[in-house]
């Protein structure tokens, strides 16, 4: 399921945006659009998670976190 929403960019994000679809990097705005808000999720989740880590007040296993954050991609394709 999905809604539409209208939100107001400024012109230069809308040009980038514009930019990525005319170049073939997406299919559409609503798809750049997308795969920012779910990079954003992510960074948001990965972020709480680091927090939950820190609480726990076992660091030892930041490293390999990090190592695997490292190889993580960031694009949803």
């Amino acid at each position: 399921m999905s809604k539409q929403i209208a939100v107001r960019l400024p012109d230069e994000i809308v040009a980038f945006i514009d930019r990525l679809v005319s170049e073939g990097k997406a299919h559409s705005r609503a798809v750049v659009v997308n795969r920012a808000l779910e990079r954003e999720r992510r960074r948001a989740m990965a972020a709480r998670d680091v927090e939950i880590l820190i609480r726990a007040g076992d660091d030892s296993d930041m490293d390999s976190l990090a190592e695997h954050v490292v190889d993580t991609p960031l694009d949803l394709e």
